[in-house]
C-alpha cells in the first residue's frame, strides 16, 4: 500500500485519516497471468491500483481481441464507462502477467470521494486520464500509419513494451503481427 500512498502524495496531502480509510477499504489481491478480472456483459464494480504487473482492457469481435489500453505498476485500471455509470459493458479486463492490485469497490470509491474532496479530485483526474488515453488511441487508429502507431506505442508504453505479447500489441495497434514484426525490424 506504500506505493499507493507515494503516488497519492504526488497529487495531494495524504493525511493519517486518508491512509486509515484506504487501508480499511482496499483489499490486496493477485491475479494469475491471463486471468479474467472483468468479463464483458458485466458491470465494473471495482477500481484497481496496480502494485505489480500489467492489465489490459479489451473487447472481442468476431473471435478477435481488440486491446483498448494497458495499465501497469502505480497506475489505476477499470472500465471507466461501466464503473461510473454502473452499466453493463462490452469490455473484458485481464492480467497480462501475474498482477498484484489494491482493489477499491464502487461503494468505497463513492464514500471516499464524498468524504475527502481531495481524493475525489484525484480519482476524477485518473479517470479522465483513462479517457484521454482511449481518445488518443482512437485518433491514432483512425489517422496514423502503422509506423506512427508503433512509434507512439513505444513512447507511451516504453517501460512495459517488452512484457506484452506481440499478438496483444498488434491488436492494440490495429495491425497484423506480421506488420508489427516488420516494424520492429525497422523495415
Amino acid at each position: 500500500m506504500e506505493k499507493l500512498y507515494d503516488i497519492l502524495s504526488e497529487h495531494l496531502f495524504v493525511s493519517d485519516e486518508i491512509k486509515k480509510e484506504l487501508k480499511e477499504r482496499m483489499s490486496r489481491q493477485t491475479f494469475k497471468k491471463k486471468e479474467i478480472v472483468l468479463n464483458a456483459k458485466q458491470i465494473s464494480t471495482d477500481y484497481f491500483f496496480i502494485e505489480k504487473g500489467i492489465m489490459r482492457l479489451y473487447f472481442s469481435k468476431n473471435d478477435k481481441e481488440i486491446t483498448e489500453y494497458f495499465s501497469s505498476e502505480t497506475q489505476w485500471i477499470n472500465s471507466p464507462r461501466s464503473f461510473l455509470k454502473q452499466e453493463i459493458d462490452y469490455y473484458t479486463m485481464d492480467a497480462i502477467e501475474e498482477t498484484t492490485v489494491w482493489t477499491l469497490s464502487i461503494d468505497d470509491y463513492t464514500y471516499l470521494s464524498n468524504t475527502f474532496p481531495e481524493l475525489d479530485c484525484y480519482f476524477k483526474g485518473e479517470i479522465l486520464h483513462l479517457f484521454s488515453i482511449t481518445l488518443d488511441h482512437l485518433a491514432s487508429i483512425r489517422f496514423s500509419t502503422a509506423r506512427e502507431k508503433h512509434d507512439t506505442f513505444l513512447k507511451n508504453y516504453a517501460s512495459i513494451y517488452h512484457r506484452i505479447p506481440l499478438r496483444i500489441v498488434a491488436s492494440h495497434l490495429g495491425i497484423t503481427q506480421e506488420t508489427l514484426s516488420r516494424l520492429r525490424k525497422g523495415k
